[in-house]
């Protein structure tokens, strides 16, 4: 089934393969009367579904099969299907008695059900996508936010391959030359000089640095930016996710360690989701159910892009306040003075000076990017400034579609490092004077990962983990 199962105005059953023509010709009667064979391929036709049940044909013991719907059929001709195989899609009405009524119909004339991804892993094995296009389709149907729909299709488009592609074909060259002088060793000749090996190797490298570089970046445009509300009890964290969302998702009290839950909800900006996670204010307390829920709120904090650390302008700043800002410096931080409708008991300056000495006297340690953004959960004022500041912080706001490519999963990231190490190899190697048979030896190991991210090295664990990840029917 192409569509989703359930009730729908239509539902696509899609049969792909050698004997897709013979096995739908079975269930199938056009009104013109023509056989599928000899129809205009990518052309709607009308015809019947007919069939007849097998435990209705025994108890009424006759077999002439009956028209169950009226459907739409278009064919497409192998190579030039999604699949690059004989396509014959079938588009009914879209109830779930229907679209099961001809998946058992085909499956009983010698189809059988595909696998989740399966027609993408075809249009893969049949050379119609690479491995980076297959994973653009996934996300493509998973798409959550504009930006990500976008990012999706620049892979799908074979961006993101053109790229990897293009280094595959330096690195090649290189092997190639390097290669060719082993065989004339004794005479001396080399093929290409060392300064030219080492100025490609280093551009190449730069390249996948520059990818790897985009790869945090992708991976929150594509999941969304997790971002944890942190403070002490009673700065309004609560009346922040509230305020942010426009509704009242979160229970808000005066009572410290009303929320006892992390509670997750998800808004867009500007293209891009953004994750809030609320959480239970830090304190010390004999609640089994608050510690539990705290153990939960610590375990979000270690997991978030951005945290939004509250503070209540409207009392002076504490040492619960200071744990906050010197347990997470670390983390990129949108610093939020809330209940700006009240006096102040300081101002943003004197909280950016604190910040300011305690990232001095965290020595070398990395230290968090922050913005500092003044707002009235109640009143909401300078709630959209604070939903720009998260995702200014984190995705910057350059991305833009068509500008440049970003990478998004977890596995061309690791693959994209294990290419970057051997290049950085190839060069020790070739300042240290070793042979062309090391520095080829790493050229290669960086030609095999950059292979595996679009699929010109891979093996069947790695397909079907991949495309287990597909729905059944794409």
């Amino acid at each position: 089934m192409a569509t989703p199962v359930g009730e729908g105005g239509v539902g696509i059953v899609r049969v792909s393969g050698t004997h897709a023509f013979p096995v739908a010709s079975s269930i199938l009667r056009l009104r013109s009367g023509k056989p599928l064979e000899q129809i205009k391929p990518y052309q709607l036709y009308l015809g019947q579904f007919i069939w007849n049940p097998r435990e209705t044909r025994g108890n009424l013991g006759r077999d002439i099969p009956s028209v169950l719907d009226e459907v739409l059929v278009v064919t497409m001709r192998a190579p030039r299907s999604y699949t690059g195989e004989d396509v014959v899609e079938v588009h009914a009405h879209g109830g779930p008695v229907i679209v099961n009524g001809i998946c058992e119909a085909l499956t009983q004339a010698g189809a059988r059900l595909a696998e989740p991804g399966e027609f993408t892993k075809r249009s893969f094995l049949n050379g119609r996508m690479d491995l980076t296009q297959a994973e653009g389709v996934l996300d493509t149907i998973r798409a959550n936010s504009l930006q990500s729909l976008r990012m999706a299709q620049e892979h799908l488009q074979g961006r993101l391959s053109m790229v990897i592609q293009h280094q595959r074909d330096r690195l090649v060259k290189l092997v190639a030359h390097l290669e060719a002088g082993m065989d004339f060793v004794d005479d001396e000749i080399q093929f290409i000089e060392q300064t030219e090996l080492k100025y490609t190797i280093q551009e190449v490298l730069r390249e996948i640095l520059q990818l790897l570089d985009s790869a945090e970046e992708g991976r929150m445009i594509r999941e969304g930016i997790r971002t944890v509300i942190i403070g002490r009890p009673n700065v309004g964290k609560s009346s922040l996710l509230n305020g942010i969302l426009g509704t009242n998702r979160a229970i808000v009290s005066h009572i410290p360690g009303t929320t006892r839950d992390v509670l997750e909800e998800a808004i867009m900006v500007e293209g891009v989701m953004i994750r809030l996670f609320d959480t239970a204010g830090l304190r010390e307390t004999t609640d089994e159910l608050e510690n539990e829920g705290m153990i939960r709120a610590a375990q979000a904090i270690e997991e978030a892009d951005v945290l939004i650390m509250a503070f209540d302008r409207s009392s002076a700043l504490n040492e619960k306040d200071l744990f906050f800002i010197e347990k997470f410096y670390e983390k990129p931080s949108v610093m939020v003075l809330n209940k700006i409708d009240l006096p102040a008991k300081f101002s943003q300056k004197e909280l950016q000076d604190i910040v300011s000495q305690i990232e001095k006297n965290s020595e070398n340690s990395p230290v968090g990017e922050k913005r500092y953004v003044e707002v009235s959960a109640l009143s909401g004022e300078g709630l959209d400034m604070l939903k720009k500041a998260i995702k200014s912080l984190a995705v910057g706001g350059h991305y833009e579609a068509g500008d440049s490519v970003l990478v998004s999963r977890l596995r061309h990231k690791m693959l994209l490092h294990n290419a970057g190490e051997a290049l950085k190899n190839a060069l020790m190697a070739i300042d240290d004077g070793l042979s062309a048979e090391c520095v080829a030896l790493e050229l290669r190991m960086a030609l095999n990962s950059l292979g595996e991210i679009v699929g010109a090295i891979t093996n069947e664990e790695i397909l079907d983990k991949i495309f287990q990840e597909f729905c059944i029917g794409k």
